[in-house]
């Protein structure tokens, strides 16, 4: 299956550098902790000590170029130059908190497109994590008039102390940018057909291609610039804790690729090959995940290791043969993305085009039909080795 091939073709060419980090981190740990034969349960243990080691860089140091104020207004400002919008607070709209805020986004030619509540601190008795969701989507009211969709964007970062704004790690600011990737998705469709509209109708393989697209303008020296400041000076980050900072993004990137190449081939190998009235079936699961790690792992798990049984995503949470659309959005985010590196990354044209091409039309076209449109071509994995460091 055409599934197949990519997840075989990526994990054939991270291969070989899989090997060469693991190796490296076997070095490491028998040089500077005398340990031999490392085993999977030690690898989180040493990865970190060489992390360290390597590239001496930490989020408590970043956290104090990442203002709230900054970051958002740098949020902002990215989505003004990509796509023309310019977003607005509003007062005197009912909100659930006194930390939240509510904003409007108005195109170029001053027409409304959507609007947001941004709820951004921890609280008690808030739901964990980050999130995007839909309070209201885009149609057609019966006397002609256009319902603009409204979004939640939520995330639980920690609030101001004392006299200082909220501080937040550079992998909040990636986070916050994942999920108003997801809002502008939802926010600026055109498509006024609700069942098709905003995010509704995008296949489950495409729904994550504006919010890890997004994600990219974070690790970009010209957007920093102006997202980064810190709350004292107002300096930028400095160039030496960006390169450190890209240096860390890619630590052992081939070894995690193939961790999650893994779980994919698993998963779709074991829907591809399942046969309902066979006997042997809890065999065959156990020998498929067997199977697909002699191939492609470069650790070797334990005996007694019975992931499948904790493999949630498949069975609880809808990715059931579909945990590989994790890696085909990184995969389109990237390969978007080098259309930007290649035209420049504030380029007007191609961020018109992301506009119109992806995040305009919803669920109503075929998304590789519209990926097409916009990148001129089917998409390729060259771009998201390159951005991994994964030299093939």
């Amino acid at each position: 299956s055409e599934v197949m091939q990519f997840l075989e073709n990526l994990a054939i060419k991270s291969q070989h550098q899989g090997k060469q980090d693991f190796k490296e981190l076997s070095d490491f740990a028998a040089s500077e902790f005398k340990q031999e034969n490392l085993q999977a349960w030690d690898l989180a243990y040493y990865s970190e000590k060489l992390k360290q080691s390597r590239y001496a860089i930490s989020d408590e140091q970043l956290r104090p170029y990442f203002p709230k104020d900054k970051v958002v207004a740098g949020l902002f400002a990215v989505v003004h130059k990509l796509f023309g919008l310019s977003i607005t607070h509003r007062a005197g709209v009912d909100v659930w908190h006194d930390d939240v805020n509510f904003y409007d986004i108005v195109d170029k030619a001053g027409e409304k497109r959507g609007s947001f509540y941004l709820d951004l601190y921890a609280r008690e008795k808030k739901r964990g994590g980050a999130w995007m969701d839909v309070c209201v989507g885009r149609s057609q009211k019966s006397d002609g008039s256009i319902q603009y969709p409204v979004a939640y964007l939520t995330c639980n970062f920690n609030g101001p102390v004392g006299n200082n704004p909220a501080l937040f790690t550079h992998n909040e600011v990636v986070t916050l940018f994942h999920e108003f990737g997801h809002g502008i998705h939802h926010m600026l469709s055109q498509i006024n057909a609700s069942s098709v509209a905003c995010i509704n109708g995008v296949p489950w393989d495409a729904v994550e291609l504006p919010s890890q697209f997004l994600e990219n303008w974070c690790w970009q020296p010209e957007a920093l610039a102006f997202i980064s400041g810190h709350f004292e000076s107002g300096e930028p980050l400095p160039q030496e804790m960006l390169d450190k900072m890209l240096a860390a993004k890619n630590f052992q990137s081939a070894m995690q690729m193939l961790r999650q190449l893994e779980f994919s081939i698993f998963d779709f190998t074991m829907h591809e090959s399942f046969e309902p009235k066979a006997l042997n079936n809890e065999e065959h699961i156990q020998q498929t995940l067997d199977s697909v790690r002699k191939q492609y792992s470069v650790v070797k798990a334990p005996e007694f290791n019975r992931f499948q049984h904790g493999f949630s995503h498949i069975f609880g949470g809808g990715y059931s043969a579909g945990y590989y659309s994790y890696k085909w959005a990184e995969v389109l985010s990237a390969d978007a993305f080098g259309l930007f590196e290649e035209q420049g990354i504030f380029n007007e044209a191609t961020g018109h085009s992301f506009l119109t091409n992806i995040l305009e039309k919803g669920g109503s076209e075929e998304p590789s039909a519209l990926f097409q449109k916009f990148r001129g071509r089917a998409p390729e994995i060259d771009a998201l080795l390159r951005h991994c460091g994964i030299e093939a």
